[in-house]
């Protein structure tokens, strides 16, 4: 689904306007990214019936080239991971 296609469902569920749908879900957006920001001290971000968002670091580690073969060197970094609640797992047949 793209974010045009979840605004116009917003929009049609809401019984609202595409450009207050639009404004809906850019709020939403943002308030998660305000709260990954603040989450960076404990590492995670739950939204109650949603899921949890968590930052996960990895180690740097030695990998190879697929090309050649060769050995290098992959340097530590930090991803964004997220866990469906119980609730979104059930409405998807999880």
């Amino acid at each position: 689904m793209s974010k045009a296609e979840f605004i116009e469902g917003v929009a049609a569920a809401g019984d609202m306007s595409k450009a207050d749908a639009k404004r809906v879900v850019e709020l939403v957006f943002d308030q998660i990214e305000v709260g990954l920001k603040k989450a960076k001290k404990d590492g995670k971000y739950t939204i109650g019936t949603f899921g949890t968002f968590a930052i996960s670091k990895r180690k740097a580690r030695m990998g190879r080239n697929p090309q050649t073969g060769e050995a290098i060197k992959i340097k530590a970094s930090k991803s964004l991971r997220f866990k469906p609640a119980s609730q979104l797992k059930k409405a998807a047949g999880c």
